[in-house]
């Protein structure tokens, strides 16, 4: 990614009207709340001198501490970095000499842990495993200065194994929510949703296959990104379904995650999904509160699942949207909604390409653990190894995991890749696309905070079984979802929501004991 670029994204507006320029015009910065800060602000802390990158290290591991396995035990943390701070140390150090390389330079930031960093995935099978280099994904946020100060614990093989809870791996272990005990923080980047939901890091990455960035965006009160197949590269990030999965930000405000897709975003030689893709935007400059002005949103009712717990806060997002001058077409309903809603063809396509996508990525791995070579030892071992990958109750299922093992890439699996398409390409939302996008499941999609479930309601169910799928205070989001490569114009929708309703601001943080207390002036030198 060219200098020049990097430069182009100090220029918009991020936080409301004050630009990143104006930041330090108006912020304490050695005040700074980590549970919200945003990297425009961090990033003029550094440049000013306020704090280092080694003090924002420190900073973040410290309450990464206070709440992962100790506290409230959110288990939202698989490991941490252990050259976290010599990284930072070393940044701090080409900061001084050259200057800052991005307005990433020298920020923290976590990955989900399927994001390949010369390093193994949260199955127990793969512990050991050593890959050849960085994801492209993270090697492009490496080069602009970030810091990787942890990996995200994540639902396991990103909750293809079987019936599984959200956010349970055999290494995790079950991540909780922050907004309440024993709370579901869905999945299946689990851990990257907790984690910025009470600032353990100033950004991070997931990964999405059917919902795995939305949903636990939505359920942790942030902002998440699920880019459209082929905007960003999945090598080396371990895979479902070379069809249906990306990679993109989870961050706690629509500015960040634009930045980090705005450097993530880009062909990859070796994922062809990205051959074709458009001309890049800088995503930055879709921040505009004005967007919805003038815009055609449609409300597909008989796509939407019946929720009464959010019911009254999605009507009045709608008139929210009018008030910012959008046109609502409600119901906009897809003519093949049933269809799309009964099909078993997307299920079909993911098993198979489950067994051929993890069988290739094990066999490309620099050094594999002892008798792993194929999806058909990663069951294996589970069973041999049943008190880690498979303890009892709740964890015991790899039902998947055998419907895949079983599974041919034959006309069967070609017929229902060719059905999926015309289902969502042809018949659905994206009959003029380039994209080979098909149902709903591919389109690209920014989800933000829209409200929280009633102190009123009781926690279901309860006692937990191990987990409470609805509780009171618990929160939901919005989503847009568009055409193939339509993040621009999606972001800049969600931002004027945003910024006119501040949900996450204005609403509630999680409960006490989930809020780390750890704080930059608590690790700054005297």
């Amino acid at each position: 990614m060219a200098f020049a670029f990097w430069q182009s994204l100090w220029k918009p507006k991020v936080l409301g009207d004050i630009s990143v320029q104006e930041v330090s015009q108006s912020v304490n910065f050695q005040l700074l709340d980590l549970y919200e800060a945003g990297i425009a602000e961090l990033q003029q802390g550094l440049e000013r001198g306020h704090f280092t990158s080694v003090d924002l290290v420190k900073a973040y591991l410290a309450r990464v501490e206070e709440v992962n396995l100790k506290g409230a035990a959110l288990r939202a943390v698989i490991e941490t970095n252990p050259q976290a701070l010599s990284q930072a140390a070393a940044l701090d150090a080409e900061r001084k000499i050259k200057g800052s390389r991005s307005p990433l330079h020298g920020i923290p930031l976590m990955l989900k842990d399927n994001i390949a960093t010369l390093h193994e995935e949260g199955s127990y099978a793969l512990l050991g495993s050593e890959v050849s280099d960085d994801a492209p994904v993270a090697a492009k946020l490496r080069e602009a200065g970030a810091i990787f100060i942890a990996k995200t614990n994540m639902s396991e093989w990103a909750h293809y194994r079987g019936n599984v809870p959200s956010g349970f791996s055999g290494r995790g272990g079950q991540t909780l929510s922050p907004y309440y005990p024993n709370g579901d923080a869905a999945g299946s980047s689990t851990g990257s949703g907790v984690a910025m939901a009470i600032g353990l890091a100033a950004g991070s990455l997931g990964s999405d296959t059917s919902g795995s960035i939305t949903s636990p965006s939505s359920r942790n009160n942030i902002v998440g990104i699920r880019p459209t197949v082929g905007l960003a590269s999945r090598t080396r990030v371990i895979p479902i379904s070379s069809t249906q999965d990306t990679t993109g930000p989870m961050c706690r405000s629509v500015a960040d995650a634009a930045l980090l897709l705005s450097f993530i975003a880009g062909k990859d030689e070796s994922d062809k999904a990205t051959k074709d893709q458009p001309e890049i935007p800088d995503y930055m400059q879709a921040l505009d509160k004005n967007a919805l002005m003038g815009k055609t949103l449609g409300v597909p009712r008989n796509l939407i699942k019946e929720n009464p717990l959010a019911e009254e806060e999605f009507n009045k997002a709608l008139d929210t949207l009018r008030s910012l001058g959008a046109n609502i077409v409600d119901p906009a309903d897809f003519p093949n909604a049933e269809e799309l809603k009964a099909s078993e063809y997307t299920n079909l396509v993911l098993t198979v390409e489950l067994k051929v996508g993890v069988n290739n990525y094990i066999s490309e791995l620099r050094k594999r653990p002892v008798n792993i070579n194929s999806l058909a030892d990663v069951i294996q071992f589970n069973n041999e190894n049943k008190e880690k990958e498979l303890p009892e109750p709740y964890y015991t299922d790899q039902s998947q995991f055998y419907k895949s093992e079983n599974s041919k890439e034959d006309e069967q699996y070609y017929e229902a890749i060719r059905k999926d398409y015309e289902l969502g390409r042809a018949e659905g939302l994206m009959p003029r696309s380039r994209s080979l996008s098909s149902t709903q499941s591919y389109c690209p999609r920014v989800t933000f905070p829209l409200g929280f479930v009633s102190d009123t309601f009781e926690p279901t169910p309860d006692p937990p079984t191990p987990l409470h799928t609805e509780a009171p205070g618990m929160p939901f989001g919005l989503c847009f979802m568009g055409t193939a490569y339509s993040e621009y114009q999606l972001i800049g929708l969600a931002y004027a929501f945003e910024q006119a309703t501040q949900v996450r601001l204005n609403g509630r943080k999680a409960f006490a004991e989930a809020i780390p207390k750890t704080q930059l002036k608590d690790v700054m030198s005297t």
